[in-house]
């Protein structure tokens, strides 16, 4: 059990230090999983950016996803429960619809206060407050693979154990902390779970893109601006 998300992600950052990182940056999926994230980064000294995947809500339960989007349009369906659920193709389209504006919304909101980060070559470290049907994790993973990074890490504090081998098979390494065969939703295993809201997930990238704005620790210096460069080149004239 743990107190709160804070929590939670101190703990795994625990697991995550002994790791040789190569340009770590850490990518969360809102809006719980940015709180897990924004503590991530700072106990690994790294960046902290999002990735935005939504579940798509099945018919009149729209706790249960029947599978997610990424931001880049992929779907990813868990055949089995959509089959269940009797979702129809119009149903599953004006779904996808409506996720994918949601998206749209959100990137708008991140992107004013933090660009895209790039991932090609670097260590990047997927996560979440906690995966239960998988489903928008998986869409994740897969919006990830398309920027190649150098080597993609999952670490979350719980998740169902039934799901883990379909993440694991997407990712090279995989850390839990957590995988209780009664599990039946992530907020069970939290003391605190309060619903984290579209203000604070956006401050916690704002703040943690201020912190490592430059990054002297990586680059070994500071970019001056454009401006700056052009008044030094004037004074040497």
């Amino acid at each position: 059990m743990f107190i709160d998300r804070e929590d939670a992600a101190t703990r795994l950052a625990q697991e995550l230090k002994p790791l040789k990182l190569h340009e770590p940056i850490v990518l969360a999926i809102p809006r719980g999983g940015v709180v897990t994230g924004a503590v991530l980064a700072r106990e690994l000294d790294a960046e902290l950016d999002v990735v935005l995947s939504r579940k798509l809500r099945a018919p009149q339960q729209p706790e249960l996803a029947i599978g997610a989007i990424g931001e880049d349009g992929e779907i990813y369906l868990n055949e089995a429960v959509r089959a269940a659920l009797e979702a129809s193709p119009a149903y599953l389209e004006q779904e996808r619809k409506h996720q994918l504006d949601e998206i749209a919304r959100r990137r708008t909101m991140f992107r004013t206060v933090r660009p895209e980060a790039p991932l090609a070559g670097r260590s990047v470290i997927l996560t979440d407050d906690g995966i239960a049907t998988g489903s928008t994790m998986i869409a994740a993973l897969h919006v990830v693979h398309a920027h190649r990074p150098r080597e993609l890490i999952v670490a979350v504090p719980v998740a169902s154990p039934d799901r883990l081998p379909a993440i694991r098979a997407l990712c090279d390494r995989l850390i839990c902390l957590e995988a209780p065969d009664d599990f039946f939703a992530v907020g069970q295993f939290y003391q605190s779970f309060d619903p984290v809201e579209d203000e604070e997930a956006v401050r916690l990238v704002q703040e943690r893109a201020e912190a490592t704005r430059p990054n002297t620790k990586r680059t070994g210096r500071i970019v001056k601006s454009s401006s700056e460069t052009r008044e030094r080149a004037q004074k040497r004239q």
